[in-house]
């Protein structure tokens, strides 16, 4: 049989044990809403406020619109099913899940990068940053990272559609559509298309990766010359920065960088980048961030007065 006669897949979920699955959706529930609130948050806090002009709080604020819609696309699914027994999922919906993770979760992998960029020239090279990260090359550069994610996903997407799927082999042992666990249920040999996945998604992490990790080292190395305060404030940044990388990256480049193979320690792998990140970006860069805890007071303190009136 091919793919098309493939209509629906069935997700094992996070637990099969229905007390343990109530007390994860109580929890589960709490992350999604903490991520919705959390990000939207950041984004009215940072359109609204005339001290957060600067590319840095630019770049932020599509950050946390896209945590919101990483976490959309698995966490609502997840949610719903730890109180259910038909775990189902469409075939045309897991692929639009798959999708939607991938496109969203590369192009959160390139704002990063564009972040640390942003932060490397700002450090090392502050009489040049305004003409160097303008508004023009902002824009471009947050274009970029939606349109690498696009043709990442995309080619994803394309490499498990061409698989074919056999239709009593549609139990999945994940609690979302993801390219492993899919390939996994696939009746041909998937040799060649994992080795893909392999390069496409694992070795973009690890390069990326390499490449942040490059980036704060000279950060570092260039605060040698400043001033005791500015050193202070420029480590307070990089160091929400790179607590995001390390826990984004780390769980991804455990997921791909390896041979098609599934182990049971991935679905609680695959919550961190895909639910625990997202909802503790918030608190990273506004709890150690004096400027956007300002402007957050201001924010409240309007909304309060406008109530009141």
């Amino acid at each position: 049989e091919n793919t098309n006669n493939m209509t629906e897949f069935i997700l094992r979920g996070l637990t099969q044990d229905r007390t343990v699955a109530k007390v994860c959706f109580l929890l589960f529930l709490l992350f999604y809403t903490t991520i919705i609130f959390g990000n939207l948050l950041i984004i009215m806090t940072i359109r609204t406020s005339d001290l957060l002009n600067s590319p840095m709080y630019f770049f932020l604020s599509y950050l946390s619109f896209v945590d919101i819609s990483y976490s959309t696309v698995s966490a609502p699914k997840l949610i719903h099913d730890l109180l259910v027994e038909d775990r189902t999922i469409s075939f045309v919906g897991c692929m639009a899940q798959l999708f939607g993770t991938h496109f969203f979760g590369c192009t959160e992998i390139f704002l990063l990068m564009v972040m640390a960029y942003d932060r490397c020239i700002a450090i090392c090279k502050p009489l040049h940053y305004t003409s160097i990260v303008s508004p023009r090359v902002c824009g471009c550069l947050v274009a970029a990272s939606g349109l690498g994610g696009f043709v990442h996903s995309l080619v994803q997407t394309l490499l498990v559609l061409q698989m074919p799927f056999c239709g009593t082999r549609n139990r999945m042992d994940h609690y979302f559509c993801d390219i492993y666990p899919l390939l996994a249920l696939a009746c041909a040999d998937t040799y060649t298309i994992s080795v893909s996945v392999a390069i496409s998604s694992g070795v973009i992490s690890l390069a990326c990766f390499v490449v942040l990790a490059v980036s704060y080292t000279a950060i570092l190395v260039s605060l040698r010359t400043h001033s005791s305060t500015e050193r202070l404030k420029a480590l307070y940044t990089c160091s929400s920065h790179i607590t995001v990388v390390t826990l984004f990256f780390g769980p991804c480049i455990f997921i791909y960088l390896r041979p098609s193979t599934t182990f049971p320690a991935d679905k609680v792998v695959s919550v961190f980048y895909t639910i625990i990140t997202p909802m503790l970006n918030p608190f990273i860069y506004t709890l150690r961030n004096q400027e956007m805890k300002n402007s957050m007071k201001k924010l409240w303190s309007r909304t309060v007065k406008r109530s009141e009136k």
